[in-house]
């Protein structure tokens, strides 16, 4: 017994270095690869991203006069420059991933933070408006059916772009404006009726009469308007998240490849190299 242990333990002390560093570099070497295709998602998941942020800030321009906060297109602007700075950052990754140097690795990890500062900024800000808006939505909706004329000033044009687009009328439906016509217009209820822009395209114009219920939309335009918001917040904060997560690996993975690489030694110039 003494004899084997004699024998097999110097080998395994001489062993143990090699397996050691074997399984380092097969580690790097599937970190490398794996860098690599991480960096191409990161593109494609850009395009994603840079999707939600549009999106979010041509449903701010096309219904803005229905909000009172200006900066309710932050959180798409802010996706969108995440996404222009996530290009450079992919193509980064990438390199690193055939020959990387500890200034590109250190570069890398910079822009990931600075991407994923503005993605927890956009996604703080869409949960807050996503809780937010349903509320002032409807108040400034029923504001602006109350004060509705034919005359299409600012508020009245606003009301009649959101019913032709989403294709209803009035806030809950129909019947909004019935109340609000006798109320501001001092109709009686039976001349009460719907603006133009409740009308179906085949049969418009029409004189919006309530007793042709056939000719004119009935569904409320607040319902269509959340559930288009909703939407567009509920996308953008799933991008945002799942990004996280993949910026996260990404730091791991460059973290993996910067460990036991020594930076390079700075050269100080002196008169002796130009001699």
């Amino acid at each position: 017994m003494e004899r084997f242990r004699a024998v097999v333990v110097p080998v395994i002390r001489m062993l143990s270095p090699s397996l050691e560093d074997c399984c380092d570099t097969w580690i790097r070497s599937f970190a490398r690869y794996l860098l690599g295709f991480l960096g191409c998602i990161l593109w494609i998941t850009a395009a994603a991203l840079a999707f939600g942020g549009v999106f979010m800030i041509l449903t701010y321009k096309n219904y803005r006069y229905l909000f009172q906060e200006s900066f309710l297109s932050l959180p798409g602007w802010l996706a969108v420059i995440a996404a222009i700075i996530m290009l450079p950052t992919g193509i980064l990754a990438i390199a690193i991933s055939f020959k990387s140097s500890r200034y590109q690795q250190g570069a890398l990890m910079y822009l990931l933070l600075v991407i994923f500062c503005l993605q927890m900024s956009s996604s703080v800000l869409v949960q807050f408006y996503s809780v937010y808006m349903p509320s002032e939505l409807k108040r400034t909706m029923d504001y602006l059916v109350y004060h509705y004329n034919e005359t299409q000033g600012p508020g009245s044009m606003a009301m009649d772009t959101v019913q032709r687009k989403l294709q209803c009328c009035g806030v809950q439906n129909y019947r909004d404006w019935l109340s609000a016509t006798a109320d501001s217009w001092h109709l009686s209820a039976e001349n009460s009726h719907v603006p133009e822009s409740c009308c179906k395209e085949k049969y418009s114009p029409c004189r919006g009469d309530v007793h042709h219920l056939d000719h004119f939309f009935q569904e409320g335009c607040l319902g269509k308007l959340q559930d288009q918001l909703h939407f567009v917040l509920f996308y953008l904060f799933w991008c945002c998240t799942v990004l996280s997560v993949i910026e996260l690996l990404v730091a791991v993975i460059n973290g993996i490849l910067m460990r036991n690489q020594p930076f390079s030694d700075i050269q100080i110039l002196d008169s002796f190299t130009f001699s």
